[in-house]
C-alpha cells in the first residue's frame, strides 16, 4: 500500500475511486483500521475519490512513542492531504475517527467541506476508563489485545447482530487483536485527554452525526449534545452498537451518500 512519509514514520493509505471526483476521508476507530470501512467502498467510490488510511498506531502505520493526542493524530490527516495535494475534502470519522473530525472542524475548517461524526462524542469516557486499560495493555501486551478483542464484541455489536454475522464481525475484531500495543495505548490517551464540548460550537462545516440505538460507549445522548452544539448539524439514529457502519450496513452507506451529495 502507498504511504506518506511524515516526519517520524510513514503513514499507510489507500485512495481510491475516480480522478478528479470530490475527496471524501475515512479516519478508524480506536482499534481498527482502514479496512473498518470495506462494505462503504463500493458505494462510495462511484460518488468520491475515497482517501481511507490508519491512524497512527494502528494497522500499517507508523507506531511512534506515546502517548498521542487528538491533535497530533488530525495533523497527521493534514500532512497527509497537503502530500496528495488536497487542498479540501469531506471528513467522516468513527469513534476516535469522530474525534479527529471535530478537531478539524475547529481548528481546519478551510480544509473540511462537509463533516460526519459517527458514534462519537465530545468527551469518551474518563480517566477511570481508561488508565486502567492503558496500564493493562502496557503490561500485558499482545494477550491484552486477544483478551480486550473477546470484551469489544459486546461493545462494539448488539447480541443479536454478533450472533447472526460472525462473518462481518470476525474480521473486524480481528483487527484489535492485531493492533500494536504501544500504538493502542498511546491512542487511547489521546482519546482519554480529549475534550471539546466547550469548543464544538466553532464548527461551522455541514455536519452530520450518526448514533447508534445500542451504543453503551458513545450513546446518542452524546450525539444529540453535539448536535445541540453544532449550528444546523443533522442527526441520525440506527439500530446498531458502536460500529454503526458495520452493523446497519446499507442503510449507514445510503444516509451518509444523501448528506454528502446535498
Amino acid at each position: 500500500m502507498p504511504v506518506v512519509r511524515l516526519a517520524d514514520g510513514d503513514l499507510n493509505y489507500l485512495l481510491e475511486g475516480p480522478a478528479g471526483a470530490p475527496v471524501l476521508v475515512l479516519s478508524n476507530s480506536l482499534g481498527t483500521d482502514l479496512h473498518m470501512w470495506d462494505a462503504q467502498i463500493p458505494a462510495f467510490t462511484q460518488h468520491f475519490q475515497v482517501l481511507r488510511y490508519d491512524t497512527r498506531g494502528h494497522g500499517a502505520s507508523l507506531v511512534s512513542e506515546g502517548p498521542y493526542s487528538i491533535e497530533q493524530n488530525g495533523r497527521d490527516v493534514l500532512a497527509l492531504l497537503d502530500a496528495l495535494d488536497i487542498a479540501k475534502a469531506h471528513f467522516c470519522g468513527l469513534s476516535m475517527g469522530g474525534l479527529i473530525g471535530q478537531w478539524l472542524g475547529i481548528n481546519a475548517p478551510e480544509r473540511i467541506q462537509r463533516l460526519v461524526l459517527c458514534n462519537t462524542a465530545a468527551k469518551i469516557g474518563s480517566d477511570e476508563v481508561w488508565n486502567p486499560r492503558i496500564e493493562m495493555v502496557l503490561r500485558d501486551g499482545q494477550a491484552a489485545m486477544r483478551a480486550l478483542r473477546d470484551a469489544s464484541i459486546a461493545r462494539w455489536f448488539t447480541a443479536e447482530f454478533a450472533e447472526a454475522h460472525g462473518d462481518k464481525v470476525e474480521p473486524i475484531v480481528g483487527m484489535l487483536a492485531q493492533t500494536s500495543p504501544e500504538g493502542y495505548a498511546a491512542n487511547c490517551a489521546a482519546v482519554r485527554d480529549a475534550d471539546y464540548r466547550e469548543q464544538i460550537a466553532r464548527i461551522s462545516a455541514p455536519t452530520l452525526i450518526v448514533c447508534g440505538t445500542a451504543d453503551v460507549v458513545t450513546t446518542p445522548e452524546h450525539g444529540r449534545f453535539m448536535q445541540q452544539q453544532i449550528a444546523g448539524a443533522q442527526l441520525v439514529e440506527f439500530h446498531a452498537a458502536h460500529l454503526s457502519n458495520v452493523e446497519a450496513g446499507d442503510a449507514f452507506t445510503q444516509a451518509l451518500l444523501d448528506f454528502l451529495k446535498a
